[in-house]
């Protein structure tokens, strides 16, 4: 598989490494000082792009992929609320798209968990909270990741679940849910210990959308392993 990387960060240059050891190409690497290269040609070279770069671009590259028939995955965000209709552009397209704001299997089958409790806390007397830690680096905040856990929460309970975000060190990502009465307190919780297992399953999105058609999200792949 021939890949374009957009956005050479710390994510990209980890996504690199697995996928080189998987014996896949990288055919451009793209980061801000060479925008220039996000082209119709060079995207004819590639079978899928993996985008982990900024909220201020991220939306641009995506369509611009979607536009000139390349697949893409994407994992950048803070830009979703100005793409409502990114979806219809892709099928209208014909196109191939998968975003998630957390490519981890471990933080996607914490999502379920997320979904799982928050079924059981329907008329329940507990407050809830969510708590999320990154590096200091991290340009949005709250986490994409944090976002949707609160999304899954409010959805089922019909509650503005809040967030706290701190920004410490080089911390690679932790989040939990607290759920607090007078009487306990319930935690959900996930760490990441390194950024591979967010590479890896960026990987395993590229493969699942390779010479598919549409948009998908990370269940679809969390079913075919």
């Amino acid at each position: 598989m021939r890949i374009g990387l957009i956005g050479y960060g710390k994510m990209g240059k980890e996504v690199e490494k697995i996928a080189v050891q998987k014996g896949y190409k990288i055919i451009f690497k793209i980061n801000s000082e060479n925008t220039n290269q996000l082209t119709k040609e060079n995207l004819k070279k590639i079978d899928v792009a993996i985008e982990f770069s900024n909220p201020s671009c991220a939306l641009n590259n995506i369509k611009f992929c979607i536009d000139h028939n390349t697949p893409i995955v994407s994992g950048s965000t803070g830009w979703q609320k100005k793409a409502i209709n990114i979806k219809e552009q892709c099928l209208k397209k014909n196109g191939s798209f998968i975003h998630s704001p957390n490519f981890s299997i471990g933080v996607n089958l914490f999502f379920e968990i997320n979904k799982y409790v928050a079924e059981l806390m329907k008329n329940k007397e507990y407050r809830i909270s969510i708590l999320e830690k990154h590096h200091t680096m991290k340009k949005d905040s709250p986490s994409g990741t944090a976002i949707k856990i609160a999304h899954d929460i409010n959805k089922r309970l019909n509650y503005n679940t809040p967030i706290k975000s701190k920004r410490l060190g080089k911390l690679k990502g932790e989040h939990m849910v607290c759920y607090s009465s007078t009487i306990d307190e319930i935690q959900i919780k996930h760490k990441a210990k390194n950024r591979s297992g967010f590479a890896k399953g960026a990987i395993l999105a590229a493969e699942f959308i390779y010479n598919k058609k549409g948009v998908f999200t990370m269940n679809d792949i969390i079913k075919n392993l």
